[in-house]
């Protein structure tokens, strides 16, 4: 593979992420025209729950319809920085645009941000086809991409060296690519095939004394099942379904959150029905 492909499938589609207190990873996996606004584009990227955490609030808030107060769900908007390269490698110049989160999970630490931006993007990562993950194995040749201590994206090579490693019953990959602090979020690529197999989220380290020791090889990235996973909760089957679509998703989630408010509501009439039950004996 010539060194300007390398650069086009695993260093271009890397994204520098702010949050409140951190910075971060991402991967752009999604830019295509907005079929409301034709010549404008939708540019989605996968990251790390924990990346983004610091922009969720959830606090008490009055709520009309429901006539009391409930925890409700705050999001901060953060910023992503896009870069631009001359002669390949270097960087010229790099954009910052707000962006908004689209949805997330803490329990299998991905989400997705989306930049508030009509431009395209030219360089966008492939997912491993679902059907293609069985096909993972021991010591094919893998690639961490990110902003590692929050620098300018890099890449550094290795191994898969194991694919069964469960933390917080969370399947994750192990690689010996060198990653650390800033790597979150990012990707994980096969290097053959160019597609993305992971999310890097987890270092090893051990405690020494007062100190801290990082293992930069011993990496862990989500298993790419749990894209997938993540993906049909969230109802974002068109980030690999072509028959669906970014607005038919949309128009999916806000329907469900009608639906359990409503049934957030039909339990709440439903408890008061049952007090004045009970109150009769």
């Amino acid at each position: 593979m010539d060194t300007m492909r390398l650069h086009e499938l695993f260093l271009y589609p890397a994204v520098r992420i702010f949050a409140d207190k951190a910075a971060g990873s991402g991967t752009v996996i999604y830019c295509k025209e907005d079929p409301d606004n034709p010549g404008e584009f939708i540019t989605l990227c996968l990251t790390n729950e924990h990346v983004i955490d610091d922009l969720l609030t959830v606090r008490k808030d009055w709520d009309s319809l429901l006539k009391k107060n409930i925890d409700k769900e705050f999001l901060k908007r953060g910023h992503v920085e896009i870069f631009s390269y001359i002669r390949q490698s270097i960087v010229d110049s790099s954009n910052r645009y707000n962006m908004d989160v689209v949805c997330y999970d803490k329990h299998q630490d991905l989400a997705i941000i989306k930049i508030d931006s009509p431009k395209q993007f030219s360089n966008v990562a492939t997912l491993i086809p679902r059907e293609e993950i069985k096909n993972l194995y021991l010591f094919q040749e893998v690639v961490v991409s990110g902003c590692s201590l929050a620098h300018e994206p890099f890449c550094n090579f290795g191994q898969i060296t194991f694919l069964n490693e469960i933390i917080d019953e969370r399947r994750y990959i192990m690689s010996n690519c060198n990653s650390i602090f800033g790597n979150s979020g990012g990707a994980l690529y096969l290097v053959d095939k160019g597609w993305l197999i992971g999310v890097p989220s987890r270092i090893t380290g051990i405690q020494l004394g007062f100190g801290f020791d990082v293992t930069s090889w011993m990496g862990f990235s989500v298993y790419p099942e749990r894209f997938y996973e993540f993906f049909d909760q969230q109802e974002m089957r068109f980030l690999y379904d072509p028959s669906d679509s970014y607005k038919a998703a949309m128009k999916r989630r806000e329907e469900k959150e009608k639906q359990a408010l409503l049934a957030l509501r039909e339990g709440e009439h439903s408890s008061v029905g049952e007090k004045y039950a009970e109150n009769l004996k």
